[in-house]
């Protein structure tokens, strides 16, 4: 199993696009903690800067912040 530390990417979230601070292979996700593959990243929110596994995670916080 890799070392999700070590491929930890660090990215800055935008409105429909994101942009490589740091490379990495995976983000993880601000609900679950799940480590998500960058190529499989959909979901994010660019006010909270952080990504979430699917569209349920994200109504689920997204649900959350007023």
């Amino acid at each position: 199993m890799p070392d999700t530390r070590s491929d930890l990417a660090l990215l800055h979230y935008g409105d429909g696009e994101f942009a490589v601070l740091k490379p990495g292979r995976v983000v993880t996700c601000a609900v679950t903690g799940k480590a998500i593959p960058i190529e499989a990243l959909r979901y994010w929110s660019a006010r909270l800067q952080e990504a979430y596994a699917g569209p349920t995670e994200a109504f689920q916080r997204l649900g959350q912040v007023p």
